[in-house]
């Protein structure tokens, strides 16, 4: 028993998805088995050079060893304006746009500064888990949004009750998708902000996947589509798209007022991203693009080769237009939880349980195309080993 006792919002909270996996893992592996982890989206390709050599020069710089702006610096944020501009052809004053020590900061943050205890958040599912551990933290409720393969993943808002509608403060959606790899259009985000509009809900847009498509694919922002700026912002993040996971650098950009929330959040609780790796960001965001060209046909082949060896085995996936994930059926006869320990004790893969997601993702299970062709291969002979 622990010798002091933990705060209730502790004592409620399942393990951390990720870090329960990272566990049995462990267990695997002292066993002396070759683990292929197919599991946490983390990319294994390294960050471009340019990116870190803009970082090296700038870490020797005493400019940029004291305190950051709490909002981020100003040439970083206009360096934002600028990927936004020509990127999406959105335009972004300064006071739309705030620096984040990473996305997953701000997406965690943002409930502290409009949910009050018993408030209410729409919340999809399955999800990353911080849409939902955000507004618990701040004694909210959520109201769970069921991404469905029906629906084409995509929450049905017209399912939502009129009472819970009107209580609602924050909605979280996120598009392209995790875990679940599903894409938006136009009109979705347009019935999305009408709902806010109708009810004064502040959505939220985690945006961290939308550099990272297939077959000519281009995914959209929320904030292309008219009316978005009046009721929410979209995070976006370095980490998947720069292969910048470790860096921990991310902003958010939208609605003025809720940006300034956000910041005064942040003021009181961090000192802001390291203003040395904000002009690597910098260097990212202005420089050559053909990185993030690269990434996506390296993703690409690993998902046309996965996709292969998943419609051999039976198993049913749609193959995704955009982010580094595949959400595959499980076979029949196992649970997501079930299927995925068989795959690590039996074949040393790591797969995500759906249902590790939320209760809808029951049924399925998350692979990340995060590990080279060759391994990737292994892990698709393996699979095909265990004769499903």
């Amino acid at each position: 028993m622990d010798q002091f006792e933990k705060a209730d919002r502790l004592k409620q909270l399942p393990p951390y998805l990720f870090a329960e996996i990272d566990r049995k893992k462990e267990e695997v592996r002292a066993k002396g088995v070759d683990i292929i982890d197919l599991g946490v989206g983390d990319p294994d390709l390294p960050t471009p050079d340019h990116i870190i050599k803009a970082l090296n020069e700038a870490a020797k710089d005493p400019r940029y060893h004291r305190y950051p702006s709490y909002s981020g610096m100003g040439a970083f944020n206009k360096a934002v304006a600028r990927f936004y501009d020509k990127r999406f052809g959105v335009n972004l004053e300064l006071s739309e746009i705030i620096t984040l020590i990473g996305s997953k900061e701000g997406i965690a943050h943002i409930p502290l500064a409009y949910i009050n205890p018993g408030d209410v958040a729409l919340v999809p599912s399955p999800a990353y888990p911080v849409y939902q551990i955000g507004v618990e933290f701040c004694g909210g409720s959520c109201h769970i949004m069921p991404l469905l393969k029906e629906n084409g993943f995509l929450p049905d808002l017209d399912a939502i009750p009129e009472d819970v509608a009107s209580k609602a403060k924050l909605m979280f959606i996120n598009y392209p998708n995790n875990p679940t790899a599903a894409v938006a259009d136009e009109a979705f985000f347009k019935k999305v902000i009408e709902f806010a509009k109708k009810y004064k809900i502040i959505v939220c847009h985690d945006a961290a996947y939308t550099e990272m498509s297939f077959d000519g694919y281009a995914p959209m922002s929320f904030m292309e589509v008219d009316g978005a700026k009046e009721v929410g912002i979209e995070f976006h993040s370095l980490s998947k798209t720069y292969n910048m996971t470790g860096w921990r650098l991310g902003f958010a950009v939208g609605n003025a007022e809720v940006i300034g929330a956000l910041g005064k959040v942040k003021s009181n609780i961090d000192s802001g991203a390291f203003d040395a790796v904000q002009m690597a960001g910098i260097e990212a965001l202005d420089g050559d693009q053909q990185c993030v060209a690269d990434n996506s046909k390296i993703y690409q082949e690993r998902r046309d080769l996965l996709m292969e060896g998943l419609n051999a085995m039976g198993l049913k996936c749609t193959p995704p237009k955009a982010t580094f994930y595949m959400w595959v059926e499980v076979p029949e006869g196992y649970s997501s939880a079930d299927f995925c320990t068989k795959l690590l004790t039996e074949a040393g893969i790591v797969a995500t349980p759906g249902n590790g997601f939320g209760a809808p993702g029951e049924g399925y299970f998350r692979m990340a195309l995060t590990q080279n062709k060759d391994r990737m291969a292994e892990a698709v002979k393996r699979m095909q080993e265990l004769k499903l």
